[in-house]
């Protein structure tokens, strides 16, 4: 399946210069989405992974559906004040801003074998973000997976040494 057909360009969005990938339209194709996701999480078949954890937003919607492909359970790491009870922050840099990620001290209790998933990685703050979470809340992160690299951006450079797996890049 040619998943690039379900990727639409928004120009100057969410401000003038920056061109957003839009994932809508293959989120609203069963088939696409389907595709999708089994091509995320196929290099992580058959690999000891206890948790996904899935960056807000976009990274709950792939993050999600990862961890029900590879039966396991599901993380969100939240922006601020979201989580009920107490929580761990760690602050990143966007592209356009800054910005945190928070998850709940025990979401990685016992050492637990982690998956980080989101939709695309652009800078890479985000998903260095959430590697750092997850560590400091004592996950092991076995890897990450992006729907989509900005391959221009760079971002796989802010996880050296790190098992990144990209299904499309640009």
């Amino acid at each position: 399946m040619k998943l690039f057909e379900y990727i639409r360009d928004v120009r100057d969005f969410p401000k003038p210069g920056v061109t957003f990938k839009d994932l809508t339209p293959l989120m609203a194709d069963p088939a696409a989405l389907d595709d999708s996701i089994a091509r995320l999480v196929a290099p992580f078949r058959g690999e000891p992974i206890d948790l996904v954890a899935g960056m807000e937003a976009r990274g709950f919607i792939f993050g999600a559906l990862a961890a029900k492909a590879l039966a396991c359970g599901f993380v969100p790491l939240r922006k601020p004040g979201k989580l009920p009870g107490a929580t761990q922050a760690v602050q990143y840099d966007l592209e356009y801003g800054s910005a945190s990620l928070e998850a709940h001290l025990d979401a990685f209790r016992g050492k637990r074998r982690v998956l980080i998933v989101d939709d695309v990685l652009a800078t890479g703050g985000t998903a260095a973000a959430a590697l750092m979470l997850v560590e400091k809340l004592g996950g092991e992160v076995m890897g990450s997976a992006f729907l989509l690299e900005l391959g221009f951006l760079d971002g796989r450079s802010k996880l050296p040494g790190r098992r990144v797996h990209s299904v499309l890049s640009v």
